[in-house]
């Protein structure tokens, strides 16, 4: 049953384009977005229960990761690269960005720790490598589909 929700999955990877959409150079977050409770469910074989309390602090989770994401982007990497930037003001951007990069920290371990109450220590680890795994295959597709090569 695994391999035929598995080859399904990767079938829908390939006909959908995964990542963007017709002409668009946009991601199509929301085929993503299925693609993943697809493989996450797959993956952790999530009882009725567990879904029910999983799927909401999950979402929060990851709304809370792409905020923080966001935040990075707009004060550090947009300066990334500055050469006109000086001494002080690298200063404190680094700051701004060990800030952030904190905030991350705490989030990915207050996250874990919930996940580890409501499924279990083992679906918590599984969960950390559907993570990783569901990221590779997201990158694969992307890679075949843009004709991009695997370094």
């Amino acid at each position: 049953m695994k391999n035929k929700i598995a080859i399904f999955i990767i079938i829908l990877l390939a006909a959908t384009g995964i990542s963007y959409g017709q002409g668009s150079q946009k991601p199509n977050f929301e085929k993503i977005k299925a693609l993943k409770v697809a493989f996450f469910t797959e993956r952790l074989a999530l009882t009725s229960a567990e879904a029910e309390t999983f799927w909401p602090a999950y979402n929060e989770y990851e709304e809370n990761r792409f905020r923080l994401g966001k935040t990075e982007h707009a004060e550090f990497y947009s300066r990334l690269g500055d050469e006109n930037i000086s001494e002080k003001e690298a200063s404190a951007l680094l700051d701004k960005y060990l800030k952030i990069e904190e905030e991350e920290e705490e989030l990915d371990k207050e996250f874990t720790l919930k996940m580890k109450k409501v499924l279990s220590a083992k679906k918590t680890l599984l969960l950390i490598k559907a993570e990783k795994d569901f990221k590779k295959q997201l990158i694969k597709q992307y890679r075949k589909n843009h004709g991009g090569s695997r370094r």
